[in-house]
């Protein structure tokens, strides 16, 4: 192995002292291709195994803590007890390679397509949709909120039955919690809505209720990461220094790791700070080394990886770059990451494991991935 690339296989001992075999995680990447009825398909099984035997974590595409919280075709579900059975059989194939299984758990709230709900009914913060959008959710009640608070308890007791190393609260992409943090789409006036402090109630009772599950039902070794987005494009919406705030919070919570959802590891502020240097940058400044953080966005090379850790990110992911290269890991480890591929061939699917399903999205989605004829 080239020596400048010792720092992506060094251990880390996370705060609830499991240890990590090096610094390399799979990132959440939604394949769309479980079974209707919200089980793993035998496909989806597969393209983990493919991908779970370099990385020192795997953290899955996310998974629906209540029937309505469903956000695309083929997402896998947690929302009841008959799912254990399937969640258990991905945490093993994910364990068995060696890597840690941490499943993502989140709800859609607006963003849910209303065939995949019941009734089509969304719901959300407030009554109001999405940029875009023509559909407008129906605002929760206090005593919903206060349910779906309790829901991604009941999904980290379920991923805690199914024998999974941790959980990831999905605070990111617009998704619920998002839209809970946002004054865009959050304009209620009781506890969970208003200013700043109030819009971070809600992503905070899910922490506490979260963490509330593993002290009931797991060991003190069960991971739980939150993974959160930088700012909005929106008007209003949260900006950078509203996210440093949200960072500032979670950084005393007791978590695992935090984890920014970026697609440039590079890329700048928009507004609220000063712009003239990395999100990243900030962001390890308001951390001040109180919790890991996980790095993501375009890094395809070891020269890449490397730079980014050399930031003070504790780790990086890597989302797209294994779906294209699984043995990345593997081939940076054994000296022969001249061989990594950074594009895709439309010949590929079978080599690289990757379900129908994912690989229709891949192909006809243009500049998501570099495909070649």
């Amino acid at each position: 192995m080239n020596p400048s690339y010792k720092p992506l296989f060094e251990s880390l001992q996370l705060k609830n002292n499991v240890e990590l075999k090096n610094r390399v995680v799979l990132a959440p990447m939604t394949n769309f291709s479980s079974h209707p009825d919200g089980t793993v398909s035998d496909a989806e099984i597969d393209y983990y195994v493919r991908r779970s035997k370099g990385a020192g974590m795997v953290i899955t595409a996310c998974t629906y803590v209540t029937a309505n919280g469903k956000g695309f075709d083929g997402e896998f579900g947690g929302d009841h007890d008959g799912m254990i059975p399937s969640l258990r059989r991905l945490a093993s194939s994910i364990k068995e390679q060696g890597a840690k299984a941490v499943l993502q758990i989140f709800h859609g709230g607006r963003e849910c397509p209303p065939e995949l709900v019941p009734n089509g009914e969304t719901v959300s913060s407030s009554a109001v949709a999405s940029e875009g959008s023509d559909i407008t959710p129906r605002a929760l009640t206090e005593s919903e909120v206060e349910d779906i608070i309790a829901a991604f308890g009941e999904t980290t007791r379920r991923a805690i039955e199914a024998g999974f190393d941790g959980v990831e609260i999905h605070g990111a992409n617009g998704y619920l919690i998002q839209q809970f943090f946002s004054p865009h789409s959050n304009q209620r006036d009781d506890r969970f809505g208003g200013s700043l402090e109030k819009r971070l109630t809600f992503p905070l009772a899910v922490v506490d209720e979260v963490q509330k599950a593993v002290k009931e039902h797991a060991s003190e070794s069960f991971i739980v990461g939150y993974r959160f987005s930088p700012e909005e494009q929106s008007e209003p919406g949260f900006t950078m220094a509203d996210t440093l705030k949200l960072v500032d919070v979670l950084s005393d919570k007791g978590l695992d790791y935090l984890h920014v959802s970026l697609m440039d590891f590079w890329s700048k502020p928009r507004r609220g700070v000063d712009d003239d240097k990395p999100r990243v940058e900030h962001l390890l400044e308001k951390i001040a080394k109180r919790v890991p953080l996980i790095g993501v966005g375009s890094i395809h090379t070891a020269d890449e990886a490397v730079k980014a850790l050399e930031t003070g990110v504790a780790i990086v992911a890597l989302g797209r770059e294994l779906i294209m290269e699984p043995d990345w890991v593997q081939k940076v480890q054994e000296g022969n990451e001249s061989e990594i591929a950074t594009t895709l061939s439309k010949k590929d699917q079978a080599k690289l494991v990757i379900p129908d399903p994912l690989w229709q999205a891949i192909v006809n989605t243009p500049g998501w991935f570099p495909v070649v004829d």
